[in-house]
């Protein structure tokens, strides 16, 4: 008989750790808020915005990085001296940095260079590095650079996200989702409306409403210059773009996390809409919220107005992936609006009619 046995007792010792400290931070954090957006009661639609803002990093993708990291760990891919590198547009990378400094290992997250100074500051808060690249396209071979280079493990978001979560339960989004809307008039939604970045999270809800086997249909949001609705409609996976204004969602490439089949509609909305959007949802709820929140509202009110004018009641559901603190030098800055042409104002006027129409 002959063997090679590669068990390390200290390695499987520290995963073990690591594991149960990933699982105590969520433990730690209670379910995010469902708030109801006040639309008129004679509408007979009912709106709902699910929190996610309100993780301990402050956007949706603390559920994808603490999904990650205990892929990675579970996977033998994380170790005590391991070096975490990921390629993000921000929000995944702050979320990232926080669960490496949980297990005391060095991050580095790599990012376009557009990226909001603040995201990359909570990124250094946390314990992490910021590598900024000029062309948003190569993140990826850059990441895998950085990862040879340290000995590290690339997380790459865009290709495990759509299986690092269990899309069968276990306390996922789309679970805690409908728990929530259980008691409320019309508790199973007739649209959930998500956008797409990685494509985890709607991967995630829509194999769950086929397990479940809910009548609720998907929609996912893109933004402009971003490769995800075009490929959609067309079918083609090789489609490209130029990238998205609108940080966390949108790609240039189309992401192998991209779920296209448990898609129900794709809808495409303008940059300045997403961000008059973002605007009157602040002015109307006193959330405050980010710009690819935004972009989900937009895409709310025309499904709205569908459904009213079907003569159809029901609720909807849509996300406020994160603050819009993050972007007080974009969003939130008239220069940086009126550099990027950005014109909010008109749709800013309609969205505030809406609710008298």
């Amino acid at each position: 008989m002959s063997f090679v046995d590669r068990h390390d007792l200290g390695t499987r010792r520290w995963v073990a750790e690591a594991i149960r400290k990933v699982e105590a931070d969520a433990n730690r954090s209670c379910d995010t808020h469902l708030h109801v957006f006040p639309l008129p009661s004679h509408w007979g639609v009912n709106l709902y915005l699910k929190d996610e803002s309100v993780h301990p990093t402050g956007s949706l993708k603390h559920r994808l990085a603490r999904s990650l990291f205990l892929y990675g760990l579970a996977n033998g891919w994380i170790g005590p001296t391991t070096t975490i590198v990921e390629a993000s547009s921000g929000s995944t990378a702050v979320s990232e940095a926080y669960f490496a400094r949980l297990l005391g290992l060095p991050f580095i997250a790599v990012m376009p260079a557009s990226t909001s100074p603040e995201k990359c500051h909570l990124i250094e808060f946390y314990g992490g590095k910021s590598h900024l690249v000029a062309d948003p396209r190569a993140i990826y071979d850059e990441s895998h650079r950085l990862a040879a280079e340290t000995g590290g493990h690339f997380m790459d978001q865009f290709t495990y996200a759509e299986r690092a979560t269990d899309w069968r339960g276990n306390n996922n989004i789309a679970e805690s989702l409908y728990s929530q809307m259980s008691l409320e008039p019309h508790p199973e939604p007739a649209w959930i409306v998500v956008g797409a970045g990685t494509g985890g999270t709607s991967s995630t809800i829509g194999r769950y409403i086929r397990y479940r086997r809910h009548a609720t249909r998907l929609a996912v949001v893109d933004p402009e210059g971003s490769a995800f609705y075009p490929s959609w409609v067309s079918g083609d996976t090789s489609v490209t773009a130029p990238g998205s204004r609108i940080e966390g969602i949108g790609r240039p490439r189309v992401e192998p996390s991209f779920q296209p089949s448990v898609i129900d509609r794709m809808i495409a909305v303008p940059d300045a809409r997403s961000i008059a959007a973002m605007h009157w949802t602040r002015e109307v709820t006193g959330l405050d919220v980010g710009g690819s929140t935004g972009t989900n509202m937009a895409a709310c009110v025309d499904l709205i107005g569908e459904m009213r004018a079907a003569g159809e009641q029901g609720s909807i559901v849509t996300l406020v992936c994160d603050s819009g603190d993050r972007y007080r030098g974009t969003y939130g800055n008239p220069q940086w609006l009126a550099d990027q042409g950005l014109d909010v104002d008109p749709h800013l006027e309609e969205l505030r009619a809406f609710l008298n129409s």
